[in-house]
């Protein structure tokens, strides 16, 4: 089991920038697949950005492709998400993730998750 804690959420104007952390303790993180997930109010948790165990694979949404990057350092068990020319549709609820499985876009998949940070992004 790996215990995830997210920062780095907060308000930011629209075209602005924002990177989120994603501390995890637990021997194990640096064989998981790490998923960034968000959710709106009123809307299903969806998928952002993923990474494989060793940082050379990365996947994401169409909607954030080319404006996020996400990446690890398995020294210091931290996952990140860089959100540049961020959008008032990218508010949300972030939540980092962990799984042991390959597939990086399904949230059934991924069984520890952080609590969130909220992410606001005003127009």
């Amino acid at each position: 089991q790996v215990q995830l804690v997210e920062s780095g959420g907060g308000l930011v104007q629209a075209g602005g920038s924002l990177r989120l952390s994603c501390a995890a303790s637990g021997r194990t993180f640096s064989s998981y697949v790490v998923g960034w997930f968000r959710q709106a109010p009123g809307k299903e948790r969806e998928f952002v950005a993923a990474i494989s165990w060793n940082g050379a694979t990365t996947y994401y949404a169409d909607s954030v492709k080319g404006r996020f990057t996400i990446s690890r350092d398995n020294a210091k068990n931290t996952a990140y998400l860089q959100m540049n020319s961020l959008k008032p549709e990218d508010t949300a609820v972030y939540y980092c993730a962990a799984s042991p499985l390959n597939s990086p876009s399904d949230p059934r998949r991924y069984h520890d998750w952080g609590q969130g940070t909220q992410v606001t992004v005003s127009s």
